[in-house]
């Protein structure tokens, strides 16, 4: 698909506007030739088409791959016009979608062209750092310099299917080595599956998902109608039950977990698969999304797929990290979602740096700049619920709890047996009663009905009651006093990474 046709299916008719300036010709009459060849052959007068446009009603800046236009390969001219196009759009305010579509450098003008990835690379850094958007989505086929600068720098990245995707495109590969490359290795969907982008998206996809993703980012915060937020929140009416009582409720196959609750109460979700690093991380849910009308950045561990494939790992602390590490580029909060039985306790995650992966999510969550909210919603066993509960608003349901330890292992350290794990659970105050009181919880949900009975229920009043505390955060409101709404038995409202540390 050509840029023109490309633009024409993404933006709102009509609303694109060119940047373009006229490109001069080389000296060089050879090469000369060559681009007015190319010129007439794509009508595109280089390899990147550049401009302002609408999707979804919002503006947004383009940078555009010609693949047409001498195999989108990219001279000194064309990354002239790129970078001057991720700089107005810097100026003027803009969130940007790269879509290159590159075989690489062009071959025709070597070194010189070469280091203009460099120029590329600056320009994008500066945009992002300066919280605006940089989304990228790699079209057919992307390789070589256009992949190893501008097209793998986005906050998001999203791949065309069937898209070839790679740093040494297939031939130069074989001219090299002589031998042909694996197949099935440099395609979207495989660079989905392993967490190098977010997900693979046709035209008219992308157009739905940019357009939830530009609301997000160009109003994030306040909703209009808090009315129902904090519905449900508060102590329950029944005397709190022992530890091992709310253990064994949270360990429920029945238990709603973070799936439910997301699909519940959150709209315009736009997932993030993976660290961008080639790792899945896949018991983590990431998505940028709205939770009771706020819109945030939502990581979660989740219950599922911990249950189907194992518990969590350094590749899922990394994923979260990198989740938490983009809603502060973009000004968004965080809502973190607690619900995990521990991390993996293997050679693996030994040699992964678990323990350092967690220390590092800690430290990502305690020096972000934008507001955070974190939900216990069921198990928060060990250093993997540790590493995502530092928030400036913990909330809670009623049968949560954290414990450094599984009780049963706990029990065995100290009394040399597991068997004494309900006693041991209670003297260590697991539950979110004595989480409560003790002010490592701000807010408290009741489950009642129980969340097995009314999964949807539950879900909302959790969600609502953490949307609440965003809005709050937000707004630079204090916490309410209400009884059972406050941390501690004071109502002090200390932060939750405070009490922890």
């Amino acid at each position: 698909m050509s840029a023109a046709d490309f633009i024409d299916t993404l933006v709102d008719e009509g609303s694109f506007r060119s940047w373009d300036l006229p490109i001069d010709l080389p000296d060089d009459p050879d090469y000369a030739a060559a681009l007015r060849r190319a010129h007439a052959r794509s009508g595109a007068d280089e390899a990147a088409v550049t401009g302002r446009a609408r999707i979804g009603g919002r503006d947004v800046a383009l940078v555009v791959g010609e693949f047409g236009f001498l195999g989108g390969s990219v001279g000194a001219a064309a990354a002239l016009r790129v970078v001057e196009a991720v700089r107005r759009a810097t100026r003027e305010r803009l969130p940007l979608l790269a879509a290159p579509a590159s075989g690489g450098t062009r071959m025709q003008e070597g070194t010189p062209a070469f280091v203009k990835m460099i120029d590329l690379a600056r320009a994008v850094a500066a945009h992002k750092g300066s919280g605006l958007l940089y989304a990228v989505y790699l079209r057919h086929p992307t390789t070589g310099g256009a992949l190893a600068s501008w097209g793998s720098l986005g906050q998001v990245t999203f791949a065309e299917p069937g898209a070839l995707i790679g740093f040494l495109g297939p031939s130069v590969f074989e001219a090299l080595k002589g031998s042909p490359f694996p197949e099935g290795i440099q395609t979207a969907e495989n660079l989905h599956r392993v967490g190098v982008v977010d997900g693979v998206l046709s035209g008219g996809e992308l157009a739905a998902v940019m357009s939830d993703l530009l609301r997000h980012v160009g109003a994030p915060g306040l909703v209009a109608d808090r009315s129902g937020l904090r519905d449900g929140a508060g102590a329950s009416a029944e005397p709190p039950v022992e530890a091992w009582t709310s253990i064994q409720v949270t360990a429920s196959a029945r238990r709603p977990g973070a799936r439910e609750l997301l699909s519940t109460t959150a709209r315009r979700v736009v997932k993030l698969s993976g660290t961008g690093q080639g790792e899945r991380g896949a018991r983590i849910l990431g998505c940028v999304a709205e939770v009771c009308g706020v819109s945030c950045v939502v990581v979660a561990q989740d219950r599922a797929a911990q249950e189907a494939l194992g518990p969590l790992g350094p590749a899922d602390l990394r994923a979260a990290r990198r989740m938490v590490r983009l809603a502060d580029e973009l000004g968004l909060p965080v809502l973190t979602i607690i619900d995990t039985s521990g991390g993996d306790l293997s050679v693996d995650a030994e040699e992964g740096a678990i323990a350092g992966e967690i220390a590092r999510l800690l430290q990502e969550l305690v020096s972000t700049r934008v507001p955070t909210v974190s939900i216990l919603l069921g198990e928060g066993c060990g250093g993997a619920a540790l590493a995502l509960l530092p928030a400036d608003r913990v909330v809670a349901a009623q049968h949560a709890w954290l414990s450094p330890l599984p009780p049963a292992g706990a029990s065995a350290i100290l009394h040399g047996t597991g068997e004494r794990a309900a006693e041991l659970a209670a003297h260590q105050r697991v539950r979110a009663h004595d989480l409560l009181a003790d002010g490592i919880v701000d807010v408290l949900v009741a489950e009642d009905p129980p969340a097995d009975d009314d999964p949807q229920g539950f879900c909302r009043r959790v969600a609502g009651a953490a949307a609440d505390a965003l809005v709050r955060e937000l707004a630079g409101e204090p916490q309410p006093a209400d009884p059972g709404l406050s941390a501690g038995p004071a109502g002090s409202g200390e932060r939750a990474d405070a009490t922890v540390s």
